[in-house]
């Protein structure tokens, strides 16, 4: 692998405008000549303070993300210069199309073929569930658990088969996403298909990537809405992503809460989950919103979480094979996607350390304020850390 690149531009402060927004937060926090956010529930305080935090959201389009709700597509890369000055420094999505088209995995991918030849003597990490919804939340014994999926450890070509094999009778969904630089570690006979880094991402970020993962599923497997502590690099190969995305302002529509850990178990033998309850008892703080609701819970979902459901419309963005999107760090994301014509969908993206600078303050200095709007019914408590996972 190349050594960590040293250039990194001077930029004379390109993301002054971005947080301009969030000043305007402070000055009408702290100022006494301003109405203050008090520390009383009140009606009329919440009412004050959901003005503000709208305001917020309105700036930070007009300022900065565009009203559209289409995320920028740039027709090839970027120079390292670009990049950091009109993405990272603004902390603001983009795509990059034909990005990848050097790639070989581009064309032996799309050969299973090709994969299982490969990776005929590979153990991988394959994540099962009932339903395509690892790291989510699900009803457990009449409310919400946060759900990890049950690992197995099995032959890349039996993964494989369970990942496209959709026609199963029994409820089970497999999906490879181990993270934790898999790509390298499970899948290294694949590493030559990809480049080992992109290099004018790394070039403007200063460094390479802390991970570079692997992830294979089918149109079932669904990330929930999460934000990472990551600059991420998110190329697909085969199939199609399609990506909800809010910055990181909109903390407060995510309604973030404390949930039981729970984990699935899969019996081989009688084909059935189980899902229980961590022992210790360990608590996780999630968001709470469903994008897609069944029509059973839709007006629940509406009821409960109206910043999400009645306020700006979340970024929408579908990446082809060939594409890159650049997801800022902090940015809350929910991921679904479209198979190939052989049921999967495959990807490959690169984690980036980010800087916990004064961005970094802003957000948590946001997200510590109550606001809840007048409509939400009695929730637990948001808790003010910080929730991982990806897609």
């Amino acid at each position: 692998m190349a050594s960590a690149p040293t250039f990194r531009p001077n930029l004379v402060n390109d993301d002054r405008k971005n947080m301009l927004v969030l000043e305007i937060l402070l000055i009408s926090y702290f100022n006494p000549a301003l109405p203050r956010i008090p520390d009383s529930r009140s009606k009329d305080n919440r009412t004050s303070s959901m003005e503000e935090i709208e305001t917020l959201w309105k700036e930070v389009r007009e300022l900065s993300l565009g009203d559209s709700g289409r995320v920028d597509r740039l027709e090839c890369p970027p120079t390292p210069l670009q990049f950091l000055r009109d993405f990272v420094c603004q902390n603001k999505p983009c795509i990059i199309s034909n990005a990848t088209l050097h790639w070989p995995a581009l064309s032996s991918w799309t050969h299973d073929s090709y994969l299982t030849g490969a990776l005929s003597s590979a153990d991988v990490s394959l994540h099962l569930t009932p339903h395509g919804q690892a790291d989510a939340l699900v009803p457990l014994d009449g409310s919400l658990c946060f759900s990890s999926a049950h690992v197995q450890r099995m032959p890349f070509p039996e993964a494989l088969s369970l990942i496209t094999n959709n026609e199963s009778p029994s409820k089970l969904v497999a999906y490879a996403q181990q993270q934790n630089n898999c790509f390298l570690s499970e899948y290294s006979t694949l590493a030559a298909d990809c480049d080992p880094h992109i290099p004018w991402a790394s070039e403007a970020l200063g460094c390479l990537p802390d991970a570079v993962n692997m992830w294979i599923g089918n149109h079932l497997s669904t990330t929930s809405f999460h934000k990472d502590h990551y600059e991420n690099l998110y190329a697909v190969v085969t199939g199609q992503k399609h990506f909800l995305l809010l910055p990181p302002t909109d903390v407060h529509r995510m309604y973030i809460r404390m949930y039981p850990a729970a984990q699935y178990s899969y019996s081989h033998d009688t084909g059935e989950f189980t899902l229980e309850l961590e022992k210790p008892d360990r608590y996780v703080p999630w968001c709470s919103v469903d994008p897609y609701p069944s029509p059973e819970d839709r007006d629940k979902q509406l009821s409960n979480f109206p910043l999400y459901f009645d306020g700006p419309k979340p970024f929408r963005c579908t990446l082809n094979p060939g594409d890159i999107l650049y997801l800022p760090s902090m940015w809350f994301h929910h991921v679904r996607q479209s198979p190939d014509s052989r049921g999967r969908t495959i990807a490959v993206n690169y984690w980036y350390d980010m800087q916990f600078d004064i961005k970094y303050a802003y957000f948590n200095f946001l997200q510590s304020i109550h606001c809840l709007s007048i409509k939400t019914p009695t929730l637990p408590v948001t808790v003010h850390e910080d929730l991982d996972s990806d897609a």
